[in-house]
């Protein structure tokens, strides 16, 4: 098939690249700090020229407008890549003979986690350098739990399904951000407003909600060779997922108010 011939041509090209994985998993995290910036500048440049509502914003709005942007750009890229390895690669079918399902790695996959921790750091550096205006408390708090768990999985090979179903969650990013967008762009009141909301509500129950349900079911099921990994990792597995559950809960509701308050002003 033409995916499992261009995931080859990849791994072949990694492979040649790189000579050891430390080499691999540090210029990945480095490709995905720079990529940060570089998405950064081009939102700042495009912003000027395409968007008149970007001019009128504040400093501070200037700012969290292109930080947005890197985490849709992220969003859309570690999205993508979790629906392959999860759906199509078959690096997690249910082959015995390649070991256990919560030990298998490859070169691909952990250079994909190893640019989502580039991003992460460059979030979270962010986030604290402007603290407050780009997010609270609970925003470090979120980003240093997936930071820990992704950093885990890249250095060790373990437990990476897991963290590609959790890292799917990330497909809710873009409707959150444009829905800041619209609102930035004073188009609270427009259809479009509405539909976002709507669309937001359905991708956070699917990805946030119901997914980690999966993910909770499918450890139930494979917690045999779940045992199999470090204790540290059997915790992360059980633990990170949980307190994300806790928090995407809680947000969920909020997000189902705010939907309703909508709707109701519309009528």
């Amino acid at each position: 098939m033409l995916i499992e011939y261009y995931q080859s041509k990849t791994e072949l090209l990694l492979k040649n690249y790189v000579s050891a994985d430390p080499f691999l998993v540090y210029t990945s995290v480095v490709i995905g700090i720079i990529g940060c910036k570089m998405v950064y500048d081009l939102s700042q440049l495009f912003s000027v020229y395409f968007f008149k509502s970007y001019l009128d914003l504040t400093n501070s709005r200037q700012i969290e407008w292109s930080n947005r942007a890197i985490s849709t750009f992220h969003a859309v890229y570690i999205t993508s890549m979790s629906i392959y390895f999860i759906l199509w690669s078959d690096l997690y079918s249910d082959n015995l003979d390649r070991g256990p399902i919560t030990l298998r790695s490859s070169i691909l996959s952990t250079s994909t986690l190893g640019v989502s921790v580039g991003y992460f750091l460059s979030d979270i550096g962010m986030i604290i350098w402007c603290y407050p205006s780009l997010g609270g408390i609970e925003y470090i708090f979120h980003h240093v739990l997936s930071l820990v768990g992704v950093t885990y999985t890249m250095l060790t090979g373990e437990a990476q399904i897991y963290t590609y179903m959790v890292l799917v969650s990330e497909a809710t990013t873009p409707s959150i951000n444009l829905r800041w967008y619209l609102d930035a762009a004073g188009m609270k009141r427009s259809r479009a407003y509405i539909i976002n909301g709507v669309v937001m509500f359905f991708a956070w129950l699917v990805a946030r909600i119901l997914l980690f349900v999966y993910l909770f079911y499918h450890a139930y099921v494979y917690y045999d060779q779940v045992k199999k990994m470090h204790g540290f990792g059997i915790l992360l597995t059980l633990v990170v997922p949980a307190l994300l559950s806790v928090m995407n809960s809680i947000w969920f509701w909020k997000i189902v108010k705010g939907l309703k308050k909508t709707i109701t002003k519309r009528d």
